[in-house]
């Protein structure tokens, strides 16, 4: 792909951003360099090589869940300045 000031103006059209001459020369320069890593990277042998999600193991470091039973509503509702049907009153904030 070959990229110019044109192919530049074309994306910073579509992102609508706006840049100057010397900003321009300084990204077409950046994705020509990005580009050309890339046909680099296009050369790596990768034939028997295993997609991975993750480049080390990992495991699942959350513990298990455990039922145990729930606190009563009376001892958590015991300093609730209001409360109504077994819930904690609020002042409304949203009209």
């Amino acid at each position: 792909m070959s990229i110019d000031i044109k192919t530049i103006d074309y994306i910073a059209n579509l992102a609508r951003l706006e840049f100057d001459n010397k900003d321009k020369e300084k990204i077409v320069n950046q994705l020509k360099s990005i580009l050309k890593y890339m046909d680099k990277l296009k050369e790596v042998e990768i034939d028997g090589v295993e997609p991975t999600l993750n480049g080390i193991e990992t495991k699942n470091v959350f513990r298990d869940d455990v039922i145990k039973p729930s606190l009563d509503r009376e001892s958590i509702l015991m300093n609730a300045s209001e409360k109504k049907n077994w819930c904690f009153s609020v002042p409304r904030v949203v009209e």
